[in-house]
């Protein structure tokens, strides 16, 4: 099993409903994408101040190697880039198999 964690920091200007289609993308993502066996969409609530400005998480769990490549290249990738990479500042992406 893979985990596959976004931070993302939206631009200060991202409409809040772009922001929710951008959700609703990320969170269909299993229904559409072969190995790709959950998605959780997150807003950072710490209290500890430590986030750099990044507000959102994302945790993809990839079944194995084969789901995660499987998604990279998919189409449905592409489109959830083509519509969230209009909407982002910026954004970390770490990936690590589970043992």
């Amino acid at each position: 099993m893979i985990r596959h964690i976004l931070f993302i920091k939206f631009k200060s200007d991202a409409d809040p409903k772009k922001r929710e289609k951008v959700k609703g993308l990320f969170l269909a993502m299993p229904k559409k994408v072969t190995g790709v066996t959950g998605v959780e969409w997150g807003l950072n609530d710490s209290p500890e101040g430590k986030n750099e400005g990044y507000t959102h998480v994302v945790l993809m769990t990839f079944a194995d190697e084969a789901g995660r490549q499987n998604y990279l290249p998919h189409p449905e990738h592409e489109i959830l880039k083509a519509d969230f990479g209009p909407f982002l500042d910026d954004i970390i992406v770490v990936d690590y198999t589970v043992e």
